[in-house]
Parts: structure tokens; sequence; C-alpha cells
């Protein structure tokens, strides 16, 4: 068995994770760290696991404790696992990391989109980008990864592979993407109550989002991100447009896409628009394409489950690469409905 540590384990994406980890063949939740909840045992901080981890309580971290775990999954806020990650792989302890601290390879690109100073800029080079659909041979046997953020990965599953083949131009991305509250984190505020965001709609970080770096990043190009509040607990869906570089059939993109994932075990290329509901609680992302001739672009669309494929599962797929372990291991690709 593989001994785990979660930092930020009172959190929605440590609870995901438990529940992910709780079916898994390999990996045990040894130590569970989280701050404002520490001493609290799971039945009061998630009570729908609390079955599996009946014993276990939310500890205050201490970095000692570390010697007992073989790999760390981080689901901390941006700026926290600089301070950590250091001390971390210096013990020779694995990482997974969810935050944006190492996920952008550029330390002023860093500073550029998150208004402050990267403090372990010499660690940057240590992290692989952690999508395994395109950064599989890096992410396996690796020691550090920086799982990507919800919203790029749904933009990128659908688009880079439209991008790469010459389909698209790609300083002409447009990703409009909407998700489910929980997204926003456990935390109270009053933009996320259930008054705010029951029956509503709405867009924020217009022309600023910070995740439009790692986007740019990956796809190579310029893309005006746009991301939507949807009054739902789960689910990304990205619309994705871009100015094509030729005439093509309404189906090429679409082929293109059964091409890129015929191999994955995690990406559904559908013929049909697809759904958050038919991702939700799964590490699937279902995704499809189209090319309109009437205003020459191409239409990429990509639904996960941001709390899975864009959050713990992402994180449990490359921590089973990174040990060795079958890709799909403690993952499902079927969605829970209705």
């Amino acid at each position: 068995m593989i001994r785990s540590a979660i930092l930020g384990a009172s959190g929605y994406v440590g609870g995901e994770l438990l529940r992910l980890i709780s079916m898994h063949p390999t990996l045990r939740a040894a130590r569970l760290f989280g701050g404002s909840k520490a001493g609290q045992d799971m039945a009061a901080v998630h009570p729908h696991v609390a079955p599996a981890y009946s014993d276990v309580a939310i500890e205050r971290f201490e970095i000692a404790a570390l010697d007992e775990v073989e790999l760390v999954f981080a689901a901390l806020p941006h700026g926290e696992s600089q301070k950590l990650a250091g001390e971390i792989l210096k013990r020779g302890v694995k990482v997974v990391d969810l935050g944006a601290d190492f996920r952008l390879a550029d330390a002023d690109a860093y500073e550029r989109w998150y208004g402050e100073p990267h403090t372990a800029p010499d660690l940057l080079g240590q992290f692989v980008y952690g999508i395994p659909e395109w950064h599989r041979d890096a992410i396996r046997g690796a020691q550090a990864v920086a799982a990507a953020g919800c919203y790029p990965t749904a933009a990128i599953l659908a688009l880079k592979p439209l991008v790469d083949a010459g389909l698209i131009d790609p300083a002409s991305l447009i990703v409009d993407a909407a998700s489910g509250v929980s997204g926003a984190g456990r935390g109270l505020k009053e933009s996320t109550s259930f008054n705010a965001v029951a029956g509503s709609f709405s867009a924020y970080g217009l022309l600023n989002h910070r995740h439009t770096a790692e986007m740019e990043q990956a796809l190579g190009g310029s893309v005006l991100f746009t991301p939507h509040l949807a009054p739902m607990v789960r689910g990304i869906l990205a619309t994705c447009y871009g100015t094509a570089t030729r005439a093509m059939t309404a189906e090429e993109p679409l082929e293109v896409l059964r091409s890129a994932y015929a191999a994955e075990p995690f990406v559904h290329v559908t013929s049909d628009p697809p759904s958050t509901k038919w991702v939700t609680g799964s590490n699937a992302a279902q995704v499809t394409a189209r090319y309109d001739a009437r205003t020459g672009r191409v239409l990429a669309i990509a639904a996960i489950d941001n709390l899975v494929k864009g959050a713990a599962g992402q994180m449990i797929q490359c921590a089973n690469l990174m040990c060795g372990l079958e890709e799909t291991a403690g993952l499902s690709v079927c969605g829970v409905y209705p």
C-alpha cells in the first residue's frame, strides 16, 4: 500500500480525494491535514465518507508527519504550496499539487497573473504540468506534478488536438466556460450562497481570470477566457471557438478529436453536445467539435466534473502514473445520473 497525506483535507477537493481513495486498490489516506477544522472527526467534516474513515480526524499540519508517507496530495489555496514544496521534496516524498503555484513555467508570468512574486522560482522546473492525456510520459515517474486547473483542463482537452492539427488559428481562441458553485470552494461567501446563485447565471473574472495563463501556455496562442457561475453544484461546460485556418467538412474537427483520444480511457468523443450531468462523479471528459462554414470558425465543447477530472480525480490519475500503478486505478469513466 502507498501511504498518502492530504493537505487541505477539510475542503471540497479534500473530501473528493477521500471518496476516491476509499475505492482505490493501492492508495491509502494515512494523514489528513486541515487548518480551521483541525481536531474534528470525519463525521463532522465529511459525513459522506465517514463510514470509510470512522477512526480518522483532521490534524493540524506538521512537516515531521510526512516521514510516515510516500505521497502528498496538496489541495491548498494558491501561494501556500510554495511555502511547503521544497521541504516535502527534500524528504523524498512525491507531491501532486492542485494549487496554481507550479503550473506556470515562468515566474514572471506567475507574478503577472497572480499579482505577487513567486517565492520558490527555483522549484518551477521540478514540477510537471499535470494533464495526463497530454503529459503522460513526463508525469510517469515524476517526483512533483502540478495538476492542471479545472477550467484549463476542459478547454485544453477540447482545443489542443484541433490547434495541434492546424485546424484553428491559435491567436483566435475564445473560451466561454461555466462552472458549478463547488469550484468556489467550501468557504462561506455571499456571492456563492444559495440566495445569490439559485436561478441565476453570471460571468466573472472578465479579461483577467488567472486560468487564462495556463490555457495560453498549453495552447501556444492567445485566449479570451470568460468564466461563468452556473446554478449547479458540480460540473464544467467549456464552449470554445477559434478561427479555422482553412475550409473543411463540418465533421473534420470531430474526426481529429476521435483520432487524438482513441486510446484515452477517460476522454470520450461524442457526436452529441455533452452535458455536465453525463460526467458527474466521474473522471471522464466528454468532448465534441464542429466546423461552421458560414462563419469560418471551429466550435469545440468539453464537459467535466470540476471536482473529479478538474481536481481530485486528475490528481489521482497523475499519482497513479507517478507511482507506477495502473493509470485508471480507483477512477470511474461512468457518471452518476440523474
